[in-house]
């Protein structure tokens, strides 16, 4: 599964949207040279917890199948080692804050004028526009300032942040859809041009169906917890040893339900024979069925329910989903010796083409680990090598 292979990525980002869009890439076949800082490197290889100093979870996650060279591009000596990575380099990952990547010398006019093939990517809290241009961006940030975070969590409760980052998941997604539309957009015109995605815009479009429904209302949504404010019953229920998530969609899987439920004789009630009958009873709807569930288990409710079709789940830990017949069956978690060698895994690319079978490639690499490597496939001589690392250039 190798469709970018001979595509050259320079990764300049960090912490999660920016890696995990060149990890895909490199997931993808394509070779990515991390370009990181000297001293720590990315700064998420010091965020706990640790499989070793320099390889902090969030890191291992996001960064298979690179390499790392170590440059101070706040030096000359740094920014000409950059900018002949640049010359052969297909596509260029940015992450930084406004005006940081024109004074390191790798912003897009910088770059592209010694390769006008090169695509440059700017990933950025807020965009280049607008009064909040300037603001540094992180997912939780976003998270409040995008009004998702007044929607998370129970009626009543406080601020709930999602944990699994999805604003900062997603801008990486976006970036990536992004660079392959230029790259084939580069096989028409023969030249790059720039992408820029930002989290601001990304949390804005993860909300659309959220703000649409509320300019028809034109009032702000309560937080409804695990349920749905367009459908009924939709939410976690507890049963007689445990919670399970009931997603009735439509009026078709309620009939069903209530059949499978001891509920007919209130499948035709008028006030739940249709999808928008239950949203306007919600409170007694959601009794009712909770009194059904109560009377048997989870996994009674799991089998017989998924036998008729309608969307239920268990709400399973991280180690149960692991663990979980079906996780193993679909291979989306890959295994690989970590870069001392010791097993580790991780979760591969959750696509697949053709029927190649997914692959976790190499570790996430130590810090400068492929400095020397990368710089003698330069030309670098050995002699100016030595130069650069006592000049305090690269590591």
């Amino acid at each position: 599964m190798r469709p970018l292979e001979g595509i050259k990525v320079l990764d300049f980002s960090k912490v999660l949207a920016g890696p995990l869009c060149t990890q895909s890439m490199g997931d993808l076949g394509a070779d990515v040279i991390k370009v990181e800082p000297l001293q720590l490197g990315d700064e998420t290889r010091g965020w706990p917890p640790f499989r070793a100093q320099g390889l902090g979870a969030v890191f291992l996650s996001v960064n298979r199948n690179k390499r790392s060279v170590a440059l101070d591009l706040k030096t000359e000596e740094g920014q000409a080692v950059a900018h002949e990575l640049a010359r052969t380099a297909d596509v260029a990952v940015t992450s930084f804050g406004a005006g940081v990547a024109e004074r390191l010398d790798i912003d897009a006019t910088t770059l592209q004028s010694v390769n006008d093939r090169l695509i440059h990517c700017s990933i950025s809290g807020y965009g280049t526009s607008g009064p909040l241009k300037d603001r540094p961006g992180y997912d939780v940030i976003l998270q409040a300032f995008s009004g998702m975070m007044s929607l998370t969590g129970e009626v009543g409760g406080g601020h709930i942040r999602s944990p699994i980052s999805p604003i900062d998941q997603v801008t990486g997604m976006h970036a990536l859809t992004a660079i392959l539309a230029a790259l084939l957009e580069r096989e028409r015109t023969g030249v790059g041009t720039t992408v820029k995605v930002n989290l601001f815009e990304t949390s804005l479009g993860l909300l659309r169906y959220n703000l649409q429904s509320f300019w028809e209302r034109g009032v702000q949504p309560e937080r409804c917890g695990s349920t749905h404010e367009s459908m009924c019953p939709y939410r976690a229920f507890d049963t007689a040893d445990g919670p399970l998530l009931l997603g009735v969609a439509n009026d078709h899987l309620w009939r069903k339900f209530c059949a499978i439920a001891d509920l007919e004789d209130v499948m035709d009630d008028p006030r739940f024979r249709t999808n928008a009958d239950r949203v306007a009873n919600r409170a007694e709807t959601d009794a009712l069925v909770e009194r059904a569930l109560s009377a048997r288990t989870v996994s009674y409710w799991d089998a017989e329910l998924a036998k008729a079709g309608i969307p239920c789940a268990p709400i399973n830990t991280l180690k149960e989903v692991q663990d979980h017949p079906h996780t193993e069956a679909s291979g989306i978690m890959v295994e690989y010796d970590d870069a001392y060698g010791r097993p580790t895994k991780s979760v591969g690319l959750p696509l697949t083409i053709g029927d190649a079978p997914r692959e976790a490639g190499s570790p996430p690499p130590l810090h400068g680990q492929h400095t020397h490597m990368i710089l003698e496939e330069l030309g670098y001589s050995k002699a100016r090598i030595e130069e650069l690392r006592a000049a305090g250039a690269v590591a």
